[in-house]
């Protein structure tokens, strides 16, 4: 939800940003609580995973690498961003895509190197964003990424 709303105010750009719409998110973010925020980290892990299986097969259907393929952009564009993702964290990101796309999961790989720090966690975001982004562009859609999570909710309900 969090990263489909990130997706739809950059790409209506054009129009001014929603500040009740911002509030809104600041206040669910707020309301999370310790174990809250725990769980929406999970759960950043867990899409990190998903884009990059899907990113994996895709490139392999391709005979290319995805590794090859995303890491240099991700870095690329995230080193473009030095005001929301400071230099220290991008290594710790490069690592995580490395991980989800070699099928180890993110969640598991991040914790043998304890705590989130707070620069992190925006890297973390952006990461989430820019492999959205990335899918998104690949597929031609600007609401691919979101669909592709959403059926894949779906049918673990209808399981």
């Amino acid at each position: 939800m969090l990263i489909d709303s990130r997706l739809r105010s950059v790409c209506d750009a054009r129009t001014a940003p929603d500040p009740e719409k911002q509030e809104l998110i600041d206040q669910f973010l707020a309301s999370l609580g310790t174990k809250g925020m725990g769980d929406l980290l999970d759960g950043a892990c867990t899409l990190i995973f998903m884009f990059m299986k899907w990113l994996r097969l895709a490139y392999e259907e391709n005979d290319k690498d995805v590794i090859e393929h995303v890491v240099p952009n991700l870095v690329a564009s995230m080193r473009m961003m030095p005001g929301s993702v400071s230099p220290e964290a991008i290594p710790t990101m490069a690592g995580l895509i490395i991980a989800a796309g070699t099928g180890l999961s993110p969640n598991l790989w991040r914790k043998q190197y304890g705590y989130w720090t707070d620069e992190e966690l925006t890297a973390l975001e952006v990461t989430v964003f820019l492999l959205a982004e990335h899918i998104n562009r690949l597929a031609d859609d600007r609401d691919f990424a979101t669909r592709l999570i959403t059926d894949a909710l779906a049918s673990a309900e209808g399981a």
